[in-house]
């Protein structure tokens, strides 16, 4: 799409803008120049110095911040803007076009699978009846997806990985940005899942793909039942996720982070390495690594324990 069609769709006159072919939107660290980006929050500016963006979506109150060499868009509201253009982005999940797939030696397609185009299936691998599987989406050796899994296009799954039945992978995540007048504008998610090696994500399992970039699960992770990955979240290696938990759009986990059952993240939050929650915590803070934790609100899990045992104690005296 080029960018004398979007000015032209979001009402904006192109007099004093060079038109380029704008291949996608990006972030800042990750955009070229043939990209665009948004900002949308004051905290974000400073990265705009060292972007190689196109060109930027932005409130008129900060474009001072653009800096020369790259085209700034001023809208009133930019995270609506890029709500709004990032249907012209969005890819199917299925096409008419591209290869047949390609199944390597040993393994195995049961009658009523579907595979779509591009896929690429591993030695010794297994995909049941019921599964379907999107256009680009490569999975690796020794790989079990079970009964009903649906996998959407272009996620990348490695080796030895387990995935039980009805598990989604890849479906968009959960965000939309907001009219004036209370309407929800859908942001279409451009980005991927990638599951690295030796993981298993249990039964009814859903893990969204990133807005742009990637929804990573780094290898030796164990996911139990009924477990919510939202957007742009990575797991790191050998975490263990217990039945319900509920990881908001880019919550990162260090290595070896164990959270109990219905425990749940706010967004953007960094859990350290070994650090464990327990069962309904609900953590809305960065947490540092070999801590445990528990309660809501959340408190060092020593202090939620005397915490729980002084309650009771002053329930009892006034029953």
């Amino acid at each position: 799409m080029r960018l004398f069609e979007i000015l032209k769709y979001l009402g904006i006159d192109s007099q004093g803008f060079r038109d380029f072919e704008v291949e996608s939107l990006s972030t800042l660290e990750d955009a070229r120049a043939c990209d665009l980006v948004y900002i949308d929050q004051d905290k974000y500016l400073e990265g705009l110095a060292n972007s190689q963006a196109g060109a930027v979506l932005i409130a008129e109150k900060n474009k001072s911040h653009v800096p020369s060499g790259m085209q700034g868009i001023i809208v009133p509201n930019p995270h609506l803007a890029f709500a709004y253009l990032s249907s012209f982005f969005a890819y199917d999940n299925f096409a008419s076009q591209g290869r047949d797939p390609k199944i390597q030696a040993g393994a195995v397609v049961m009658d009523g699978a579907y595979l779509g185009r591009d896929v690429e299936i591993g030695e010794r691998s297994i995909v049941m009846a019921g599964a379907v599987i999107g256009d680009g989406v490569k999975i690796g050796k020794d790989c079990k997806i079970y009964p009903n899994v649906v996998i959407y296009a272009r996620t990348v799954i490695g080796d030895r990985v387990y995935i039980h039945a009805g598990s989604v992978i890849g479906s968009d995540g959960f965000g939309y940005a907001h009219t004036q007048d209370g309407k929800h504008i859908k942001i279409f998610h451009n980005g991927v899942v990638e599951i690295e090696d030796d993981v298993e994500i249990g039964a009814n399992c859903t893990v969204d793909r990133a807005v742009f970039g990637e929804t990573r699960i780094k290898k030796g992770s164990k996911i139990d039942n009924l477990v919510q990955i939202g957007h742009n979240c990575v797991i790191g290696e050998h975490t263990i996720l217990v039945s319900q938990v509920g990881l908001a759009g880019s919550t990162s986990t260090g290595r070896n982070v164990v959270m109990g059952g219905q425990a749940g993240t706010g967004g953007h939050i960094h859990i350290g390495d070994f650090v464990q929650i327990a069962g309904r915590g609900a953590v809305g803070k960065n947490l540092p690594p070999n801590t445990k934790w528990g309660g809501h609100p959340l408190m060092e899990l020593d202090e939620w324990m005397k915490f729980y045992v002084n309650l009771r104690r002053m329930l009892k005296k006034k029953a």
